[in-house]
């Protein structure tokens, strides 16, 4: 409630099918039950943690102004992709194509690094900074992207239409904030808040944020596990082999 997660659009904005995660109406706005908050956010970090512990990753989308701080800050800190600059059509459906670009980005880097930059003319320094800076914006987020997310994390349903709906076509589930002007019904996961707030924003992706943590942590527990078993192995069957000699 401090964040100000319960507070919906007005009620002439809303969609019917935001109905059940409505609280009441006060002054012309709808006030979103915050029960049903807490329990779709536990339901999602469930879900997200079974994901990421897989070794799998989690897209970050929200190019909103009051989100992109937070979701670049989150996303960056986990090393997971994000997008919050304009979505690009066709960078789940079309990705091949998306690859090539952040092929390309990659040389240019490489590029600039190498000696090979400073026999450049003027002009054509000019002209490679300006590609990077270009890529660099558009891409940047998910320059270490080598195949499709596992899931997203989006902010603003109804604002980043583009990338649920390619997200759909390749059956790749999608948790979200929902606001009552928003449709749940195409969101795998729908996390009933304010989406418009920097605070609510700030503390729903927290909280996912925890979840895929811990998940990468549990993962990291999972491989030392597997690690030392397999050593432990290969050390059994030394001394068994010792033995039999």
């Amino acid at each position: 409630m401090e964040a100000g997660v319960h507070f919906g659009h007005l009620t002439r904005k809303w969609n019917p099918k935001m109905a059940e995660y409505i609280y009441m109406e006060n002054n012309g706005i709808h006030i979103i039950d915050l029960n049903k908050t807490l329990s779709c956010l536990e339901e999602a970090s469930f879900a997200i943690r079974n994901i990421v512990r897989s070794g799998r990753k989690v897209m970050f989308v929200a190019t909103k102004k009051q989100a992109k701080d937070i979701v670049t800050q989150e996303a960056t800190r986990l090393n997971m992709p994000y997008v919050t600059e304009r979505w690009l059509g066709g960078m789940l459906t079309n990705f091949a194509t998306i690859r090539k670009s952040l092929k390309k980005l990659a040389q240019i880097e490489k590029m600039t690094k190498d000696d090979s930059f400073e026999n450049l003319t003027k002009k054509e320094k000019l002209m490679l900074s300006r590609e990077r800076n270009k890529l660099t914006k558009q891409l940047g987020g998910i320059s270490d992207l080598n195949r499709l997310p596992a899931a997203l994390f989006v902010i603003d349903v109804k604002r980043e239409h583009i990338a649920v709906a390619e997200a759909q076509k390749l059956n790749i589930p999608v948790f979200a904030m929902v606001d009552t002007n928003s449709d749940p019904s195409d969101i795998d996961f729908p996390i009933p808040a304010n989406d418009d707030a920097f605070k609510s924003i700030s503390i729903i992706t927290a909280y996912l944020g925890r979840a895929i943590e811990e998940a990468l942590q549990e993962r990291k527990k999972d491989k030392e596990e597997s690690s030392q078993k397999k050593e432990e192995e290969e050390k059994r069957k030394v001394d068994e082999a010792l033995h039999e000699a």
